[in-house]
């Protein structure tokens, strides 16, 4: 959520940080953390998880008497998968999926074009995960599927920069 914060001009935006649903302890220190998913019953897990993205939408547009909130679907790293399934695989249209750091899932890419919102691909020049081939695969996917993106190259790595929370904000203010 604080990187959310961090985008400038939210003022007047609803923000909401969807952790993953599968807690657990990580070695030595026992912090709780979470993943969306493992490799155990996988196909099950993405059901409940996008289940969950469309209840969480469901309730933030209650909440703030929104019946059709514009939505984006910001993920980083290894929640970028999941952030193209909440916006392809749910109920819910939005307006754009912001994937930072992590590439489209071979399980989205037969959802039909029309279905596809704007899409803003983010990469650092020297993230050792989501490598330059494995982007400009994405890239050339995106592309040939028809689906209006734009893909932004910084200089950094595996992390989120203020530039990168600029161009977010700009992508976002666009619509």
């Amino acid at each position: 959520m604080v990187t959310l914060q961090a985008l400038p001009g939210n003022a007047g935006w609803i923000l909401a940080a969807v952790q993953g649903l599968h807690r657990f302890y990580t070695r030595g220190d026992q912090k709780v953390v979470a993943s969306w998913m493992t490799r155990q019953d996988r196909v099950e897990a993405i059901a409940d998880n996008v289940a969950y993205s469309d209840r969480v939408i469901e309730n933030i547009g209650n909440q703030f008497n929104e019946l059709t909130p514009d939505v984006f679907v910001l993920g980083f790293s290894q929640g970028v998968a999941m952030a193209y399934r909440a916006a392809l695989l749910g109920r819910h249209r939005v307006a754009g999926i912001i994937a930072i750091g992590g590439d489209v899932p071979p399980d989205v890419k037969a959802v039909p074009a029309e279905r596809w919102p704007r899409v803003l691909v983010a990469a650092g020049a020297t993230d050792h995960w989501y490598t330059p081939d494995t982007v400009a695969a994405d890239e050339s996917f995106l592309r040939n599927h028809g689906v209006a993106h734009n893909v932004f190259r910084y200089d950094a790595g595996h992390v989120i920069t203020l530039a990168v929370l600029e161009r977010v904000a700009a992508f976002i203010t666009a619509r």
